[in-house]
């Protein structure tokens, strides 16, 4: 009897011992059994929506790669350490994380308490939805993919500039970026006052080192919005040039589509809606006020498809005249809204739609669709008697019109950077009715909008068939990851670089310049980077000063036509004082 008890107890042991054993294994692999809960799964649909949309899907690699089918082919605990520090796994020469960092040439952000662990577990169950890439990698049809588009590297000029603190910006996030200070504008007049736009809701004016709050946007609209970031919020202002008579001065900015009336251009109701951009005029009651006292009226709202890539610039021409034509008509550059990155391609290019282009407008008029503005006589397609012609659009063919200047001394052409996808940063000369390409063309490159966007082909030498005008300078992501609008200098303060057009990379911080006479349609401008040092003649470069990895990068200019230079990352402004050429002080 004790022997037949000894045996069922050695039975029952190894029996605890197996099931321990499957436990065990099924703890270890757990992580990988992904929940399909409705809610968490929703919840995680949201989360990625805010924080990783801007530079992935689950259909192509855009900015970063297509995430379609990760969680089958990597295993969780991975992707969960990669979404909380992955410059931390690249740094430590993780495998796959360096071979992701060399091939698409940008840190993802840390997400490192921001993100909680439910919140990534949320994320995970809802990309474990989309089980495999559904498109091509590459397009045989178009030739061999270029693994460096570019090959000449920018040389390093013999030009220093020496930039001295003004000031920090308020702070409005804990994390960086802590100020999302985004462009400096010049109240037209002889007070000439200095004025800076936060994307997070607040115009301030610089004054003797403070930042003085002057609008706070959210005040006036009620469905304002400023996240998840990726330049929603407050987009961007442009001062009337008859400020000083009439007080007017225009903004835009982001609303919730859930909440907030129905835009003015809008595409199907089957693409979904992230963000509305809202294009707004305001009227002081005294142009010399300290802050902001009058009334306000809404001109126009855009849809857009994902955060990405808005209503991000506004701008008069300068130099126009009270008896030009171009006097007084706005500018306004109206990006693809991510729309391409998601497969969405029929949004750019056409004639009948709004994104993607520059568009010009009389915000003193009334014939415009919605009676709230003007559509001036001399664009280029006002006279297209087609039905669905879009008669606002001055040129199309741009991914993200980020930011348009003149050449205010030189000869007055407009120059607009447009923020490339994964391959060429551009410069581009605008002219009426041009198309610039997107999203057949990323620079003087074939890109293949239905396949995946990481990828970059020659151009056949039968190319100019497609009529598609060219960028007047360009660089590729070997250099840097966004562009960075400056301006061309005429100050005093630098004469060296006197003639130059002054501009950098958005994320790595480096600053280049290039001859503004050589910005000529049909080529492209020779670049050189230029070095920076403090007051004390100690060499800066941003990346270890603003001690993050991405700088963001800005320039403005002063009402003497004096540059300056602010990084979003850390809230800091500073001023070029001089540049030095050869070791000599200029």
């Amino acid at each position: 009897m004790r022997l037949i008890i000894n045996c069922i107890a050695k039975q029952m042991t190894s029996m605890f011992l197996f099931i321990g054993v499957i436990l065990y294994c099924m703890k270890c692999t757990s992580p990988d059994m992904y929940t399909t809960d409705a809610t968490v799964i929703a919840k995680g649909e949201t989360l990625f929506q805010n924080n990783c949309s801007a530079c992935h899907n689950f259909k192509k690699s855009v900015i970063g790669p297509s995430l379609g089918g990760l969680t089958a082919t990597m295993p969780a605990a991975w992707i969960r350490q990669f979404i909380l520090n992955p410059q931390k796994m690249i740094e430590s020469k993780e495998e796959r994380a360096v071979q992701l960092f060399e091939k698409y040439k940008l840190y993802m952000p840390s997400f490192e308490g921001i993100l909680q662990p439910e919140d990534i577990e949320a994320i995970l169950a809802y990309m474990n939805t989309f089980p495999s890439v559904s498109v091509l990698a590459t397009n045989p049809a178009l030739g061999d993919t270029l693994s460096d588009p570019i090959p000449t590297k920018i040389p390093m000029s013999d030009i220093t500039l020496r930039l001295e603190y003004v000031a920090t910006a308020p702070p409005t996030a804990d994390k960086p970026p802590v100020a999302r200070i985004n462009k400096m504008r010049v109240m037209p007049g002889k007070s000439k006052r200095l004025f800076l736009q936060e994307l997070r809701g607040t115009l301030y004016e610089l004054k003797q080192g403070t930042l003085i709050p002057y609008l706070t946007i959210r005040d006036y609209q009620q469905h304002f919005i400023d996240q998840p970031g990726h330049g929603t919020g407050f987009g961007s202002l442009a001062f009337h040039p008859d400020f000083e008579r009439n007080g007017l001065f225009y903004t835009t900015h982001t609303e919730d589509p859930k909440t907030s009336p129905p835009a003015d251009f809008h595409f199907e109701p089957t693409i979904p809606v992230k963000v509305r951009w809202v294009l707004t005029e305001w009227k002081l009651l005294d142009p010399n006020a300290k802050t902001f006292q009058g009334t306000h009226r809404e001109l126009m709202r855009v849809d857009m498809v994902t955060q990405i890539h808005g209503v991000q610039e506004i701008a008069f021409n300068p130099l126009a005249q009270p008896n030009d034509a171009d006097y007084g008509m706005l500018y306004v550059g109206i990006g693809d809204g991510g729309s391409v990155g998601e497969g969405i391609t029929h949004l750019v290019q056409s004639k009948n739609t709004i994104w993607g282009t520059i568009i010009r407008i009389d915000p003193r008029g009334n014939n415009s669709k919605n009676g709230k503005y003007g559509v001036p006589k001399d664009n280029p397609f006002a006279g297209d008697s087609a039905p669905n012609v879009v008669k606002e659009v001055w040129a199309r063919g741009f991914r993200n019109p980020n930011r348009f200047v003149w050449d205010t001394k030189g000869d007055g052409k407009m120059l607009a950077t447009d923020i490339g996808q994964h391959g060429i940063e551009e410069l581009n000369q605008v002219l009426p009715g041009q198309n610039y390409g997107w999203a057949e063309r990323e620079g003087t490159f074939i890109i293949d909008k239905q396949g995946d966007l990481h990828h970059l082909y020659e151009r056949s030498t039968d190319d100019n068939l497609q009529e598609f005008t060219y960028p007047v300078l360009q660089y590729d992501h070997d250099e840097g990851n966004a562009i960075s609008c400056g301006y061309v200098y005429y100050g005093k303060n630098m004469p060296a670089l006197y003639g130059k057009y002054i501009f950098g990379d958005i994320v790595n911080g480096r600053v280049f310049y290039a001859t503004a006479k050589e910005l000529e349609l049909g080529k492209q401008a020779t670049i050189q980077e230029i070095k920076l040092e403090d007051t004390e003649g100690k060499e800066i470069i941003l990346t270890k000063l603003t001690n993050y990895n991405k700088v963001d990068l800005r320039f403005g200019l002063d009402g003497d036509g004096e540059m300056y230079l602010f990084t979003k990352t850390d809230g800091k402004i500073y001023q070029i004082q001089a540049a030095r050429n050869n070791n000599t002080q200029q």
